[in-house]
């Protein structure tokens, strides 16, 4: 251990080795290059065909100041700034630094993409709705992105609020958080019991838009591309209570999926719940739970029960009503004291949190996969870490095509890590970065090569040299 009157002890590991008068810093090296990391990440994305199809479904026609030309070189620009970490139009300026014309020719400056975005149009967002459709199926044929998903796939729905500032955003209003205004994006992902999620399809809209609006439409194209991305087994929807609608279930059985949407408590509902026998209720186990010292078995204020047969929607015509399963867990009102006796606790209070189901897995089972519904909460909060930090245009439909180029590099970094290991394929993006895209480099050329020298002891070395190694070799 290093004292005060040790005065031959070394260093510590976090101590400047130079007093300041001996080092300086200069920006004048052409040949490094902060971002290795997006070499083979663009690469995967240029071998899945993400120029052409963005050549072929992208035509801004009529866009003023050739804001429409080369839409392939500038939405790749774009993706390729989201990959290092870049969350508005002006960082997207790290793909031209150093040496990085050497390995991306014709990235776009700031100014350029900025004008690129703000020539869309509602249906030039469609466009690119079509091209991040079809790049997620080609990812998936190319990476192993959906492990079993020719077994069982989840597709998740959910909207999230993105606050933004100022008066000058279109379609900013003040929707559900008084006071502040907000864009309301709506998104779905897919997954399967052993991969993360990837991101099936995203739209904006207005901050007042309601939580289900244009759901129905929405979730066909959802369930269609999780399809196309090699979903062919057991399919199986995913929402919250603002979803439970009749357009919604209708959509799943047009498309043969199954359904699982969380209800709420309406009146019908409510007497089904409280019609349910004592000894119906299942008590479900945990990891949290603990086990009885005296007995042995799981202590959990958590039970389930089923109804087999509910029919929902009674109310409305015939062929809108839905007879299906409805799970029902409950649990302990902590905010209400149990009524007591004099010989102890006379009945419990509990709270009751039904979903609607068709889905053909167990009781147990099936309550355990609805809870997992909360994943896509990992995609909000990520996004919200990246490149949504910011919706960086005052034009509406500038932010909507920010939202899909947001979409792909999610999932292109996504098939990056599961082509890379088992620990990457589950990281989250900010590691991924950090391990992968983030590496400097210095460039050295030789016999009309270019070889890439990167850190020497660099902690994930082995994990890059693979990726690199994959995308570089011949296709599979």
């Amino acid at each position: 251990m290093r004292g005060r009157g040790c005065s031959n002890a070394s260093p510590l590991p976090d101590q400047v080795s130079h007093t300041p008068a001996a080092v300086s810093a200069a920006f004048d090296d052409p040949n490094l290059i902060a971002y290795a990391g997006l070499l083979p990440v663009l690469r995967l994305a240029e071998r899945c065909g993400l120029s052409r199809l963005v050549a072929e479904k992208v035509k801004l026609t009529g866009a003023k100041n050739g804001a429409g030309a080369a839409a392939d070189a500038k939405v790749t620009s774009i993706v390729g700034g989201m990959a290092a970490g870049a969350d508005s139009i002006d960082d997207l300026h790290v793909l031209r630094h150093g040496a990085m014309p050497a390995v991306f020719a014709g990235a776009r400056a700031p100014s350029t993409l900025g004008t690129f975005l703000r020539a869309f149009t509602h249906g030039h967002a469609l466009q690119l709705h079509a091209v991040h459709r079809r790049f997620l199926a080609a990812l998936a044929a190319h990476a192993p992105l959906l492990p079993d998903s020719d077994e069982l796939a989840f597709i998740d729905v959910d909207s999230t609020h993105k606050r933004v500032y100022g008066r000058a955003k279109q379609g900013a209003e003040y929707g559900r958080f008084k006071g502040i205004r907000t864009l309301h994006p709506l998104l779905a992902t897919v997954c399967t019991p052993h991969a993360r999620p990837v991101i099936a399809g995203v739209r904006m809209r207005r901050g007042k838009a309601a939580d289900s609006r244009g759901a129905p439409k929405f979730v066909s194209e959802a369930l269609a591309t999780a399809r196309e991305a090699g979903c062919t087994g057991t399919r199986i929807l995913r929402a919250d209570s603002q979803f439970y609608n009749a357009g919604v279930i209708a959509a799943c059985r047009r498309t043969g999926a199954h359904f699982s949407i969380t209800t709420g408590m309406n009146p019908s509902i409510k007497r089904a719940v409280l019609g349910i026998p004592n000894d119906a209720w299942q008590q479900i186990s945990y990891p949290t739970a603990v086990p009885d010292p005296a007995t042995g078995e799981l202590i959990s204020d958590a039970e389930v029960a089923e109804i087999p047969e509910y029919t929902a929607f009674a109310s409305r015509k015939k062929s809108d009503q839905v007879t299906a399963r409805l799970i029902v867990r409950r649990v302990r009102d902590l905010a209400k004291p149990a009524v007591v006796g004099e010989q102890g606790e006379l009945f419990p209070v509990w709270r009751y949190h039904p979903f609607f189901t068709d889905q053909p897995a167990a009781t147990l089972q099936a309550e355990r996969e609805h809870r997992h519904h909360a994943v896509v909460e990992q995609v909000i909060a990520d996004s919200k870490a990246g490149a949504l930090a910011h919706l960086p245009s005052g034009h509406f439909h500038a932010n909507a095509a920010w939202l899909t180029l947001w979409a792909m590099t999610y999932n292109l970094l996504r098939a990056t890590g599961s082509l890379t290991s088992a620990f990457h394929a589950k990281a989250t993006t900010a590691t991924l970065r950090t391990h992968l895209v983030q590496v400097p480099a210095r460039i050295a050329r030789s016999a009309r090569r270019i070889t890439l020298h990167l850190p020497h002891n660099w902690p994930w070395q082995h994990a890059w040299t693979h990726l690199f190694d994959t995308v570089h070799g011949p296709p599979g």
